[in-house]
C-alpha cells in the first residue's frame, strides 16, 4: 500500500489548496501492497478552481465558489474556548462542508491521466488503491503517480511511503521510487481496517473486540438503567456497540477461533448487565418484591433434571 507524501508547491507567497490525505494501495503477485504516505496536498487555488471547471461545472457556479473562499475568515476551537477570527491566506476554509468535495473533484481530475479500471485502481474519497502484478509493476505505477502529482505541484514523500508483500516469494526484491528503498511493513491500516501480509484478520478482530468494548463503556449507563425497557436497549446495543465489532468484518472470512472471540465478547457484555442489575435487586429492601422472588421456594418436590437456574 502507498501513501503518497506532504507536497508543495514551492513559491512565496501564493495561495494554496490544502487537501486531506490520501492514500494508494498496490497489490503484488510475489504480491507488493505499497501504503505511499500522502500527507496534506496543497495545491494552488487558480489552478483547483481550473480543474473543477475542467470537469463539467458552470462558469457561474465556479464564480461564486471561488469568490466564497476570498477573503474567508475563520476561528480555532480549542480547550479553552476558541480563538480571534483570522483571516484564511493558506489552504481552503477548514470545516466548510464544501472543501472535501472539491478536494475529490480536484483529485479526479489530477488522477485522470493515470487511473486505470478497477480493481488496479480504486479510489474512496482521498484514498487510493493501486494494484499490480509484479514489482516492475509497482514501481512503474508509482513513478508514473509521482509523476503526475509533481507536474501539478504535489509532491510524495519518500519518507513516509511503505510498501507490504502478500504471499511473498524469496528473491521478490525490495521497491523503490526515485532511486531510494520504500519501507516494507508487515501490516498497515486502511479504511480503518487492519490488512496483514499472512492475510489473517486476527489482529483487526481484537481491535475490533476493543472498539465494542469502547463503545460499551459510553452507554453502559444506558443499558445498565432499569427504568429503561429492554427494546431501546436492544436498539442501542446494535446501534453502538455491535455495530462497532462487526464494522469492516462483512466481507472477512473469520476462522471458529475468531468467531468465537467476537461471541465471547458479547456475552461478556450481556452479563456485566445482568450482574449489574443483580447488584441493584440485593440493594433493595428485604420485603421487595424482587428480593422475595430470589430467596422464594416452591412447594413440592423438583423432578429430575437440570438443577434450577442461578445467576452468578
Amino acid at each position: 500500500m502507498v501513501r503518497c507524501g506532504d507536497g508543495g508547491t514551492g513559491g512565496k507567497g501564493k495561495k494554496l489548496l490544502e487537501g486531506t490525505p490520501t492514500r494508494s494501495m498496490t497489490h503484488n503477485t510475489s504480491p507488493d501492497w505499497i501504503n505511499p504516505a500522502c500527507s496534506r496536498f496543497k495545491y494552488q487555488k487558480s489552478h483547483a478552481f481550473s480543474e473543477v471547471k475542467s470537469s463539467g461545472v458552470a462558469e457561474k457556479y465556479v464564480r461564486v465558489v471561488q469568490d466564497m473562499y476570498e477573503r474567508s475568515r475563520t476561528v480555532v476551537r480549542c480547550a479553552v474556548g476558541q480563538t480571534e477570527e483570522f483571516k484564511v491566506e493558506v489552504g481552503l476554509h477548514q470545516g466548510s462542508a464544501l472543501s472535501p468535495f472539491l478536494f475529490a473533484i480536484v483529485m479526479d481530475q489530477l488522477s485522470e491521466e493515470v487511473r486505470q479500471e478497477s480493481p488496479w485502481t480504486m479510489m474512496f474519497a482521498d484514498d487510493i488503491v493501486i494494484c499490480s502484478e509484479s514489482r516492475e509493476q509497482v514501481e512503474e505505477n508509482l513513478e508514473r503517480w509521482r509523476f503526475a502529482l509533481e507536474r501539478r505541484g504535489m509532491k510524495v514523500s519518500g519518507s513516509k511511503t511503505e510498501y507490504m508483500c502478500v504471499n511473498e516469494r524469496e528473491g521478490s526484491g525490495t521497491v523503490r521510487l526515485q532511486g531510494e528503498e520504500v519501507k516494507k511493513v508487515q501490516e498497515f491500516k486502511y479504511l480503518g481496517s487492519t490488512v496483514q501480509s499472512n492475510g489473517e484478520c486476527g489482529k483487526e478482530v481484537k481491535k475490533r473486540v476493543q472498539a465494542g468494548w469502547n463503545g460499551w463503556r459510553k452507554v453502559w449507563g444506558v443499558l445498565c438503567d432499569m427504568k429503561i425497557s429492554a427494546r431501546i436497549k436492544g436498539k442501542v446495543y446494535r446501534t453502538v456497540v455491535r455495530a462497532a465489532m462487526l464494522y469492516g468484518l462483512e466481507t472477512v472470512s473469520l476462522r471458529k477461533r475468531q468467531e468465537s472471540e467476537l461471541e465471547v465478547a458479547e456475552l461478556k457484555m450481556l452479563r456485566e448487565a445482568r450482574l449489574r442489575w443483580f447488584g441493584h435487586v440485593q440493594r433493595r429492601e428485604s420485603e421487595y418484591i424482587g428480593r422475595r422472588m430470589l430467596d422464594m421456594e416452591l412447594p413440592g418436590r423438583r423432578q429430575r433434571g437440570r438443577p434450577k437456574r442461578r445467576l452468578p
